[in-house]
């Protein structure tokens, strides 16, 4: 009798724990974390020949210096060629059109990105959603995460950067010299539920930003139907920009 009584205990002790606990986890676990992406339809991009409309938009939004001497460029945004961008990566069989296109680059903000591993201040580092970010009070320019980005996606300002900031724009900060600082996806716009300003920039609909977790949203869509290559893939850092081609 008495070992039925414990087994009685023990049994109404699990289904209570049960009935408390399982309520208490749905209320409290977290919605579905995004994971925000950006797509770059190389073909979309090359329309228009020397467009600048997402790399103006998202510099006179951030206070990006525009320097003369290109050894003291600061860019977060910006084209390179096809050839530098994702040479020796196998891509032979491309047509010689594409090759000698520019491509537009920026921050990756990897899945595992090496900037945030060698930061000695942890003045980068990657949030929830994948954005990959930079505290400009925090960095002690000692530029370890330059060296590590397999994608030079980071700007050192040797010098201050604010005189020659055309008009500043006083809802962002600047940064003085001796930082790094790099592209934050437009995190502040984010939070605003607006796109990037480069996305919106971008009159021939050739970037495309959105939540890689969302079934409906256009980047899941358009990666799914469409032929993408990323760059640099086997360095396993799984860049969170992709190109279609």
């Amino acid at each position: 009798m008495s070992m039925d009584r414990r087994k009685f205990l023990k049994i109404t002790g699990l289904s209570l724990a049960g009935l408390t606990i399982q309520p208490a986890f749905r209320l409290f676990s977290k919605p579905e974390q995004k994971r925000w992406a950006m797509v770059i339809n190389l073909n979309a991009c090359s329309k228009k020949d020397g467009c600048r409309d997402c790399i103006d938009a998202c510099h006179r939004l951030h206070n990006v210096p525009d320097l003369a001497n290109p050894k003291d460029e600061v860019k977060w945004i910006w084209n390179a060629p096809f050839e530098r961008v994702f040479g020796g990566q196998g891509y032979t069989t491309l047509n010689e059109v594409l090759k000698n296109r520019s491509v537009l680059v920026l921050c990756n903000h990897c899945e595992n990105p090496p900037c945030v591993k060698v930061c000695p201040t942890k003045a980068t580092w990657k949030r929830e959603d994948g954005i990959v970010m930079m505290d400009y009070h925090r960095c002690i320019g000692c530029r370890y995460c330059m060296a590590a980005c397999p994608y030079g996606a980071r700007s050192f300002n040797w010098k201050d950067p604010r005189p020659s900031i055309n008009e500043i724009n006083m809802d962002f900060p600047t940064r003085m010299k001796g930082v790094v600082e790099k592209c934050n996806f437009c995190e502040e716009r984010l939070a605003k539920n607006l796109l990037p300003a480069c996305v919106e920039a971008c009159k021939e609909k050739g970037l495309i930003f959105g939540d890689l977790n969302a079934t409906d949203s256009d980047v899941r869509k358009i990666l799914k139907s469409k032929f993408s290559i990323l760059r640099k893939p086997h360095l396993g850092t799984e860049p969170k920009v992709y190109y279609i081609l």
